[in-house]
């Protein structure tokens, strides 16, 4: 059965954070090129409500969608917005979503759509994230969340959360690659044209100079990485690749992509080393020398430290959400 995803917008709704979750979620197919989610939109009353940037939007249902939902996804709002200044949302939006999350639902937010599920009561006592310009307000209004604005998205199993604007795309792919499979959900980046997975803990903001113009990117180094993660990688001989010494390639990386060579690499691998766990039936030793982890051992300490789960447990999940 198709699974029913439920966007809620209230006053003052990001329209990127309520137009993001309907496009991922909708270019997500099988193998039949049918869609795995259909997604509806809904407000209080199912009264028009104005976005951010100052435009009506009328939807097609009240906050009755959300009892029939699977997914219930809360759209950031912009300054104006009630729960931003005094945490507090209507009392039906409130038990709206606390009956959805007692009965099961997954709930998420975008953005500032975290200050809505706190309101709830949801986030309680759980780690969430939300746009890093909130932090001190979110933590302000709400002592009893352990926000982490320092990455992309939060998953805390039923509640799931996202930092601001384009970490939303990375949250519904998230979940679609839970729900289906990197396949799906690599189907359904194309077809958006966005990459195709970040790790949620990846950094919000990072400060990335503007290179000299003397400097060279370091960005043929690493197509060459990723052509041979299955070989021994040598930062010197990276460097020397990228015609740099190892001091400035180490500076220019970190600048370009926000973290070193060595934990860049080591995620690259990590990432190989998924693919190859849900798409073929390698065994763990071949899959961590494929990945360039030499050794399955090597393998399930990297797993065990980016995704907190050994290889074959996340051969397992997989393969069930396939």
């Amino acid at each position: 059965m198709t699974h029913l995803v439920a966007m809620l917008a209230l006053d003052e709704v990001v329209g990127f954070d309520l137009g993001t979750p309907p496009q991922l979620f909708s270019a997500a197919r099988d193998e039949h090129d049918e869609r795995l989610y259909a997604v509806r939109v809904c407000t209080p009353g199912g009264r028009p409500v104005r976005s951010a940037v100052q435009f009506t939007i009328t939807p097609d249902h009240g906050l009755e969608l959300i009892a029939e939902a699977d997914t219930v996804v809360v759209a950031g709002v912009q300054y104006g917005a009630r729960v931003l200044a005094d945490g507090v949302i209507e009392d039906d939006v409130r038990d709206a979503l606390r009956a959805a999350a007692a009965r099961g639902a997954r709930v998420m937010s975008i953005c500032t759509g975290a200050f809505v599920l706190a309101a709830a009561g949801l986030l309680d006592g759980r780690r969430a994230t939300t746009h890093w310009l909130h932090a001190d307000n979110f933590r302000r209004l709400f002592p009893h969340v352990e926000l982490d604005p320092d990455v992309l998205f939060v998953d805390e199993g039923p509640i799931l959360t996202s930092a601001g604007v384009g970490a939303g795309i990375d949250l519904c792919l998230h979940v679609v690659r839970s729900d289906h499979g990197a396949e799906v959900a690599n189907r359904a980046a194309r077809r958006c044209v966005v990459p195709p997975w970040r790790p949620g803990g990846q950094s919000q903001f990072i400060v990335r100079p503007v290179p000299d113009v003397a400097d060279t990117s370091t960005a043929a180094a690493r197509a060459y990485a990723l052509e041979h993660l299955h070989e021994p990688l040598e930062l010197r001989a990276l460097a020397r690749h990228a015609r740099m010494s190892v001091r400035t390639f180490t500076r220019r990386f970190r600048e370009e992509t926000g973290v070193s060579p060595g934990k860049w690499l080591a995620q690259q691998r990590v990432d190989r080393a998924r693919h190859l766990l849900e798409t073929t039936d390698l065994g763990i030793d071949q899959v961590a020398r494929h990945a360039g982890f030499g050794t399955g051992a090597a393998l399930r300490q990297q797993m065990s430290a980016h995704l907190g789960v050994s290889p074959s447990a996340y051969r397992t999940t997989f393969r069930s959400a396939g």
